[in-house]
């Protein structure tokens, strides 16, 4: 979407219900920080907005004091710069289209909004203003232009003879006026019509006759002495002498091919994306409607692919957004030389791209395209010196299988995007209707993380890590646990991936880090032997530039040993951007912060990197701990994860220790500690605590180890 943001925010809505509503939808997708400004009544909005400057304005139609398009006009003339997006029920969208015609940029269904729709309509509706913006200002400067070069002048005679051309008439004409003068009108002045090439009758004879001032027909062209066609437009009047006789008359005639071009680029801008040029979301939803109306009479399937870059967000960031539009530009190209001539591609706004097939003769050659894509998209795009490389996941629905309508259709191929990106991003997916119960189960599960940091029900619940020489608790790991009111424990898995996705794993994983440092100190304190608290660090956290900070922070103010703590990292957040990785690594490292690798063998699993990085530990992956016990056969790669640890002096953790067998292995192959369900599962602080009074998690365990 776009990356301009929307700092000031203004909500004209009388059911504070509904404003409410929105609040949270807008804070649940926007990134940015935003001042959230909410009034009741147009007289209110009026107030604040002459004193107050708003990035745009969310209009409620039924207002107390004013209603439908009177408030649109109302808003306009409190705020004319302003983009304004109106709010309308289901019944009256009639009304909000007359809304667009008066100048509003967008509008939403009130029962129809959710939170991306809400937040992508407000960002669209700020593009399509500066848009708008942009054009006028083109347009003015075409029209002082064309002001400064003045019109031409020609006179007749009584006889409809030349009898006088100025500079730009002799410019326009390609005729001096020494050898015009005397000539017939017609044959210095060739006008005729631009669409039936019928010359057009002598416009000064008419107004001798008529004796009236008149225009040329809209649609006239002056054809140039050497055949160059200039659009024209005059103004014709007769000339009289004293006694009010007609003795000539005067045309003055202007070129208006700027103007026109203009007209034409205008009409061309109002359906295109002005980076890309490709059809916009208007144009995009008219021709799906256009091609559902003919398919079944070509008995043919329309599909509509969904496509979102996967890397963009960091190219735009790091490098600009002059290269990021290069990059868009480059995409497009690539997208439009995927499909048909008959096909269609949309720039959605942000890196979103829309794709509509008309007329397939099977939902398998949407497939097809869409392998075509995701190849094209991930090839190397040469952007100034750089060369750029990006992925894409894309989502596929079917007419009519999948919606009857453009906006279902457009509706459920994002939804399928969505899933292609879980699924691991560079693919596709077709829509299948159990994605929507997702959907809303995910919006869900995000509106209730939205609060649960504030309502307390997230928790840290430690594991215990045992050194499997001396039987005893070698340090912990902190695991975050949410108790959801109604629905009560909800498992990790379900949802950190929505936490990460939407941006709320920065806060939540602080959370979990502050709480850690807290706990360790006071286990600390307490006299209790804890080696180590680790703590998981996501992609997200990693990559946030207030990571450092914010870690650092956290240890001065639990006033923990940072000697203590130990950051986990998957191989996946440590390969991507490797020097910048390092420096962060050996930053950490500086202040006496342990740093291991989790889930080990999941991802690159080399030597090199090994070396490359500050790194203390491994975390060999339960995946490969569980083949100990179902395919004996194929402990190879275990057995050489835990000495390719030990010939780095890394401390080698084994994770997902279940069963007497796999502790045996090992122990026989000296992996140096564990952590799993046969020891302990994660358990809340103070029965931890317990377990280190105790110094191992059963007394037993010890005698077990030896």
């Amino acid at each position: 979407m776009s990356d301009k943001s929307i700092k000031m925010l203004l909500v004209v809505e009388d059911n504070p219900g509904d404003a409410r509503l929105i609040r949270e939808m807008f804070n649940e997708q926007n990134e940015h920080r935003t001042e959230f400004t909410h009034v009741e009544c147009m007289s209110d909005a009026e107030k604040h907005l002459t004193v107050n400057q708003v990035d745009i304005i969310l209009l409620d139609l039924g207002l107390p004091d004013v209603q439908g398009l009177d408030a649109v006009r109302r808003a306009r003339k409190a705020a004319p710069r302003t983009p304004l997006v109106v709010l309308t029920s289901l019944d009256d969208e009639s009304l909000a289209t007359k809304a667009l015609q008066d100048g509003a940029q967008d509008y939403l269904v009130k029962g129809q909004i959710d939170a991306r729709s809400l937040l992508r309509s407000l960002r669209h509706a700020v593009e399509r203003k500066a848009m708008e913006e942009e054009l006028f200002v083109e347009q003015e400067r075409a029209q002082v232009t064309l002001n400064s070069i003045g019109d031409a002048v020609a006179c007749t005679d009584i006889s409809g003879n030349i009898s006088f051309l100025n500079f730009v008439a002799e410019k326009m004409t390609g005729w001096t006026l020494s050898e015009a003068l005397g000539h017939p009108m017609p044959e210095i002045l060739r006008i005729v019509d631009a669409i039936t090439r019928e010359a057009i009758s002598n416009p000064m004879e008419i107004e001798m006759v008529q004796k009236t001032s008149l225009h040329l027909p809209p649609n006239s062209v002056l054809i140039r002495r050497d055949g160059f066609e200039i659009p024209i437009e005059d103004s014709v009047a007769a000339i009289h002498d004293r006694e009010g006789k007609a003795t000539g008359a005067v045309i003055v005639f202007r070129d208006v091919s700027v103007t026109r071009a203009m007209e034409l680029q205008m009409a061309h801008l109002a359906q295109h994306d002005f980076l890309t040029g490709l059809p916009n979301r208007m144009l995009f939803s008219d021709r799906v409607r256009q091609a559902i109306a003919a398919a079944p009479r070509h008995l043919k399937k329309v599909a509509v692919l969904f496509l979102d870059l996967d890397g963009f967000k960091h190219i735009n960031d790091s490098l600009g957004h002059a290269v990021g539009d290069r990059l868009l530009q480059s995409i497009s190209k690539r997208l439009v030389n995927c499909v048909r001539g008959g096909d269609t591609v949309s720039r959605q706004g942000g890196d979103e791209f829309v794709v509509l097939l008309s007329e397939m003769e099977r939902s398998e050659d949407a497939a097809i395209s869409a392998r075509r894509m995701l190849q094209a998209v991930a090839k190397a795009h040469s952007v100034e010196v750089h060369d750029l490389h990006v992925t894409a996941s894309i989502g596929v629905s079917v007419y009519p299988d999948d919606g009857m309508d453009s906006e279902t259709l457009i509706k459920n191929a994002d939804t399928a995007m969505y899933q292609a990106k879980e699924n691991g991003r560079q693919s596709y997916q077709f829509f299948k209707p159990a994605m929507n119960v997702r959907a809303v189960e995910r919006q869900s599960i995000e509106e209730s993380l939205r609060t649960a940091l504030q309502r307390n029900e997230f928790s840290v619940h430690y594991q215990p890590k045992i050194n499997l020489k001396s039987g005893r608790i070698s340090g912990a790991e902190a695991l975050l646990r949410w108790t959801h009111p109604t629905q009560g424990p909800i498992s990790p898995a379900r949802f950190i991936p929505v936490a990460e996705d939407c941006g709320l794993i920065l806060p939540i994983g602080n959370w979990v880090l502050r709480q850690a440092c807290k706990q360790a100190r006071a286990w600390i304190d307490a006299k209790l032997p804890l080696a180590t608290i680790a703590v998981n660090i996501s992609a997200m956290e990693f990559r946030d530039d207030r990571f450092l900070d914010g870690v650092f922070k956290i240890l001065d103010e639990t006033l923990l040993d940072p000697r203590y703590l130990e950051l986990e990292l998957t191989e996946s957040v440590l390969m991507k951007h490797a020097e910048s990785t390092k420096s962060i690594l050996n930053a950490l490292r500086a202040k006496g912060i342990q740093l291991a690798v989790d889930d080990f063998g999941t991802g690159y699993s080399s030597l090199s990197y090994l070396r490359k990085f500050s790194i203390d530990a491994i975390k060999i992956d339960q995946s490969f701990i569980r083949q100990i016990t179902t395919t004996p056969d194929e402990t190879t790669i275990v057995t050489a994860m835990i000495g390719m640890g030990r010939s780095l002096k890394l401390r080698v953790v084994a994770e997902g220790v279940e069963t007497q067998q796999e502790l045996d292995f090992l122990k026989a192959h000296q992996c140096e500690e564990a952590q799993g369900y046969y020891f302990s599962r994660p358990v809340p602080p103070t029965q931890f605590a317990e377990l280190l009074r105790a110094g191992l998690v059963e007394k037993s365990l010890v005698d077990t180890l030896r």
